[in-house]
């Protein structure tokens, strides 16, 4: 008889209570932060053991670090259960069989085989099952049990939240690594936070920075906040709208690789890249994508379009999901996760999001959007929680996994990726796509550290579409 673990005591069996064919079992559903919190007690938080985004989970890196955590479970009911508290486990054989992946349930049970009366020693059999029924994990366990009874009360597992301001900070800088740095027309960058995150990035190797603006003001800015100009090229004009212009000129004529947005409106700028005429239009809209670190998530997290298409149409929202795709592939992300996000899960003709998310999934489905899993309609915990997603009874390869946010239209992108700086503490980089090169664009709140996270975004940007 195997006994589920549901008690608020744990008691241990002993060694005389313990017959053969008996055991206990408990089942988990792997989440994305217990991943994260498993590679932060070993220390292996390389991404591609720890974001499902960077690489498949049937890697043999990935199978290691997801199934370890089977195991784990393994020694939870032999310690808590069966045996129990007291037990001590001489040995653990087990055999790795499946990947085990974000959103599995497994079944971990433990079954008595056999007693060794003279040193108080029991064999266990030891295996997880999925949610379908297959065998993931198997081997056997070597336990001293104990001759006396132990009773405790059942400790409520913790509540730990990881959070490393600088870890996906660093790991999108490693993947830049080696990379050669691109020429970036810097648009007026007439503030200490504009000019200093354009200079920080060029010295970290990311950018060879234009500084297109007023030269006047520009050395008044670097002279006030002690910034070395260095060697760097400054293009002057007479002001921002000037500057503006220039910079998507010298895009235009090949001169620059990317654009970055310095202390000037968002509007002034993108007027001049869209154009029809001498700007850098192509047969897509352009779209705005957040890149967060997000503590509470377990991966990079991309939102859009949160500052470019006001009430976006069908044909555009196809852009907008296409363009984060695009970044998503950039930054090694291989088949991203898509959730078109509305208020509801269901189709609602008195809600226009609904159908439009209905639609962009029939296009993904006919080969209109390629390269990602396109899902939704999807309120945001479904998106973001697998948790919430299985107390609804949603089935969805997307659910509590996204990898791109796509909002019902600018305001509510704004303002997701809005409470999540303030209220989650999360870092957002920014980067517009659709043009002919990356508008680099960060809010003018935007601190220097993050102007240089979306310098990088830039740099796999540009060296993505120049791969053969």
């Amino acid at each position: 008889m195997i006994v589920p673990i549901a008690q608020a005591m744990i008691e241990n069996h002993t060694f005389d209570e313990i017959r053969v064919g008996e055991g206990a079992s408990l089942t988990r559903t792997l989440k994305a932060e217990d991943i994260q919190l498993f590679a932060a007690m070993s220390g292996d938080v390389n991404p591609l053991h720890v974001d499902s985004g960077y690489a498949s989970t049937t890697s043999f890196h990935g199978v290691i670090a997801h199934s370890l955590w089977g195991g784990a479970l393994i020694s939870t009911v032999i310690g808590t259960e069966y045996p129990g508290p007291g037990s001590i486990c001489k040995s653990l054989s087990l055999r790795f069989l499946l990947p085990v992946q974000v959103g599995d349930t497994l079944e971990v049970r433990v079954t008595a085989t056999a007693k060794d009366d003279k040193i108080h020693q029991v064999s266990l059999d030891c295996r997880c099952t999925n949610q379908h029924g297959a065998e993931v994990i198997a081997g056997a366990a070597l336990v001293e049990a104990m001759t006396k009874k132990v009773r405790r009360p059942r400790i409520k597992p913790m509540q730990v939240r990881l959070s490393d301001k600088t870890l996906r900070y660093r790991r999108l800088l490693a993947m830049i690594e080696g990379l050669a740095p691109i020429t970036v027309a810097v648009v007026h960058p007439c503030s200490e936070d504009a000019l200093r995150g354009a200079i920080e990035a060029a010295e970290m190797g990311l950018i060879i920075p234009l500084l297109v603006g007023p030269t006047g003001k520009i050395r008044a800015v670097a002279a006030s906040a002690k910034i070395d100009l260095g060697s760097y090229r400054l293009v002057d004009t007479p002001h921002s709208h000037a500057a503006a212009a220039l910079a998507v000129q010298m895009a235009h004529n090949g001169e620059a690789e990317a654009l970055m947005k310095g202390s000037l409106h968002t509007d002034e700028l993108m007027a001049e890249v869209v154009k029809s005429v001498d700007g850098l239009r192509t047969e897509r809209r352009v779209s705005q994508i957040f890149v967060l670190d997000v503590p509470a998530y377990a991966k990079p997290l991309l939102i859009s379009d949160g500052a470019i298409n006001i009430a976006p149409d069908l044909d555009t929202k196809r852009d907008i999901v296409l363009n984060a795709i695009d970044l998503a592939h950039a930054m090694g992300i291989v088949m991203p996760k898509v959730a078109i996000l509305a208020a509801v899960e269901t189709v609602n003709a008195k809600m226009p999001s609904t159908i439009d998310a209905a639609a962009l999934c029939v296009m993904a489905s006919r080969g209109q959007i390629t390269g990602a899993i396109v899902d939704g309609p999807l309120a945001f915990d479904d998106a973001i929680s697998l948790e919430a997603a299985n107390d609804k009874g949603i089935e969805s390869p997307v659910a509590g996994q996204a990898d791109i946010l796509i909002a019902p239209d600018l305001e509510a992108a704004n303002m997701i990726v809005k409470q999540l700086q303030y209220l989650a503490d999360s870092r957002a980089a920014g980067v517009v796509m659709g043009a002919r090169v990356p508008v680099i664009l960060t809010s003018r709140a935007d601190n220097a550290s993050a102007r240089i996270a979306s310098c990088a975004l830039a740099l796999l940007i540009v060296k993505a579409k120049n791969r053969p």
